[in-house]
């Protein structure tokens, strides 16, 4: 026999065999669907009608935050909960499984989740704790209790234990109170046959064990895996990350319609906020059936949870991390000689497309030990300086001489002075008697770009009365100054003279022109301000997120870095806007920045400000670099930081850290 009819023989053996296997299969799939439906017709048709189906959801993983080169910032870490589940519990044993897992949860030191908003004092009286007026509006409801809005606690607690079948127990009054504290927002979140309720958060390795070793003791009572948000490099932007937390009464209401329920986490501040939509996952579900005798009889996932999408920041963490080293070194050093100096911020955008490098605020905070230690909690909302603040978005600050260059740049747009022309400086712009403004020199003949060098008040008031509010406000706006930025985030709009002003009068122009009067702007918009400049008056959209991709991070759903948004043109020619940046390259070459920039590395063009107020005055600076060929552009506001040294000193130190980094790459 030759090789080829041994193949044809195996190949017609194979065929032979696959078919008898194929005809076995079906036979025995006609056997015990003839089981099913007559001979064992009437056991099912009981099975089928003793049992009940139910659909639990399942939890989706929460979308990562990164910086723009992939670094973790939020993270989802494993860990476990305690569960109660009610296909498993047995109706009427609540209170007592509630009150023996408590006790062991004391005895560990472990916490549970205590949401009622009413405790007992020293003399055994129950009361009402402060700050939780709309859950006790809500207990108080139809929906809850149904009681007038002048009842008591005591009245509350009384109505609760008729309820939960506490009056005639054994128990202590604090142990009634913790079992109707669980048995409260057991029914506030939604337990049911199909919504398991989440007892207690992040247990420990030993009291899983323990509750493990305990479970028929605990029926109902579940261990399950699941996720916990964790904040690596908690301090590094704690501000622009924001925090999750469970759902509110107020928010449940608006949310309801979009899948959330009460037992949700959603973010409640910064990107976990601003990106929600995207962060959240889609969630799955479970059937689960039931006998009515109680037992589970199958369980099977009908819809796989989808994790959520992962979110690429344009924060560089590297630039991040001088940032808030050189801020709060040169806030420390300012606070040396001004006592009242203790905050500050900085940012630095990329002028390609004004995606932020770096956002620092200090003092500022480490958002892990915020969520995680309840001391440590108490101790940043009592501190006196704000470390919660973010002065960096939200902070409105006088900003001082760092407004010239808008005015410069509308004065000569407008006509009132041209590249060329001068006006004398007597050192005292007396034009209205009785709203002198001082100069800090006697100048003689300036030019636009001299004005910028000297910084010179005298020269700018006369511009700003030339111009006139409205033409100054006009301006400003396009530059960036007293608008949204357009970041994903909470940011203030600033506030502008005479647009926001409650009274005004021709005089304030003049001081609105050097940067005083109502102007109050936030360091993200002064940032955008001199991107913009550097970017010879287009102004892009300053945004924090590079990119959207899902979990896996190999989509790319949305990105940001490949078409910027330009959302404004300055409307100032060219020629214009060249005068104004040889005004500023002026600053650092021989003017009131040379001592800081005017020997550094890399060219760069800068204004400094000096902003009075209550207090020391407020040291600001913007500053954008190489001077030739903008990459990048820098704003630090330093309050009460009397002298500018201290916020050149840190721009100085980003930019160090930026083309160090550069280089490096």
């Amino acid at each position: 026999m030759n090789r080829e009819d041994h193949s044809n023989d195996t190949a017609s053996l194979r065929a032979a065999v696959c078919a008898l296997m194929t005809v076995a299969v079906f036979a025995a799939f006609a056997v015990r669907l003839f089981s099913w439906q007559i001979i064992k017709s009437d056991e099912t048709e009981e099975t089928a009608l003793s049992s009940a189906s139910y659909t639990m959801t399942t939890n989706a993983g929460r979308g990562e935050i990164l910086d723009r080169n992939g670094a973790e910032l939020a993270v989802n870490d494993a860990g476990y909960n305690i569960i109660f589940n009610k296909l498993y519990m047995h109706e009427g044993t609540e209170n007592e499984v509630i009150h023996k897992l408590i006790s062991l949860m004391d005895i560990r030191r472990e916490e549970w989740i205590d949401a009622l908003p009413i405790a007992i004092d020293k003399n055994g009286n129950y009361y009402f704790m402060e700050g939780n007026e709309a859950t006790i509006d809500f207990i108080k409801s139809k929906s809850m209790l149904d009681m007038n809005r002048y009842a008591t606690a005591e009245d509350c607690m009384a109505a609760f234990e008729e309820r939960f079948e506490l009056e005639d127990s054994s128990y202590t009054q604090k142990e009634k109170r913790d079992i109707i504290s669980v048995r409260y927002n057991m029914e506030y979140r939604g337990y049911s046959n199909s919504t398991v309720y989440r007892f207690a958060e992040n247990i420990s390795r030993d009291m899983i064990a323990i509750v493990l070793e305990n479970s028929q003791g605990f029926p109902g009572v579940e261990c399950s895996g699941t996720f916990f948000r964790y904040y690596n490099n908690g301090s590094l932007v704690p501000h622009l990350i924001g925090t999750v937390g469970s759902v509110s009464e107020e928010e449940l209401e608006s949310l309801s319609d979009k899948g959330y329920t009460a037992d949700d986490k959603i973010g409640k501040s910064g990107i976990e906020a601003a990106l929600e939509e995207y962060l959240r996952g889609v969630s799955g579900e479970k059937r689960i059936t039931k006998t009515s005798d109680g037992a589970i009889v199958d369980e099977v996932e009908t819809v796989k949870a989808v994790p959520g999408n992962n979110v690429y920041l344009t924060i560089d963490s590297k630039i991040q991390t001088a940032a808030n080293k050189a801020l709060k070194k040169n806030v420390d050093e300012a606070g040396k000689m001004y006592s009242d100096c203790v905050a500050g911020a900085a940012v630095m955008i990329d002028v390609s497309d004004f995606s932020v490098i770096a956002c620092s605020t200090y003092p500022s905070f480490d958002i892990q030990k915020y969520i995680s230690d309840e001391k440590y909690y108490r101790q940043l909302i009592e501190d006196q300086t704000l470390p919660l603040f973010d002065r960096a978005l939200t902070g409105n600050f006088i900003v001082g001489s760092t407004f010239k260059p808008c005015v410069a740049a509308a004065g000569l747009e407008e006509g009132v002075v041209t590249r060329d022309s001068t006006i004398f400086c007597s050192q005292n712009y007396d034009y209205y008697k009785n709203d002198i403004i001082k100069c800090m020199g006697y100048h003689s003949s300036e030019t636009v770009r001299d004005a910028l060098r000297d910084s010179c008040n005298y020269y700018f008031a006369e511009v700003g009365r030339r111009l006139g509010i409205q033409s100054m406000d006009f301006y400003a706006e396009r530059f960036g100054l007293g608008v949204n930025t357009g970041i994903e985030v909470y940011e203030s709009t600033g506030i502008l003279a005479g647009r926001d002003s409650e009274t005004w009068f021709e005089g304030n122009t003049c001081q609105a022109a050097i940067g005083q009067s109502d102007n109050a702007f936030t360091p993200i918009q002064l940032a955008t301000y001199a991107a913009t400049i550097a970017n010879d008056g287009v102004r892009l959209r300053t945004h924090f997120v590079d990119k959207i991709t899902d979990y896996t991070g190999k989509k790319v759903i949305i990105d940001n870095s490949s078409s910027p948004e330009v959302v404004e043109t300055v409307g100032v020619s060219t020629e214009n806007m060249k005068t104004v940046k040889e005004g500023m390259r002026q600053v650092v070459t021989s003017g009131t920045a040379k001592d800081v920039f005017a020997k550094y590395k890399i060219p760069v063009a800068a204004k400094t400000g000096t902003a009075e107020n209550i207090g020391t005055d407020n040291v600001t600076f913007i500053a954008f670099a190489p001077y030739e060929k903008p990459e990048v552009a820098v704003a630090v506001v330093i309050e009460h930081g009397g002298k500018g040294t201290y916020s050149m000193n840190t721009a100085k130190e980003m930019l160090d850290a930026y083309f160090a980094n550069k280089n490096k790459k």
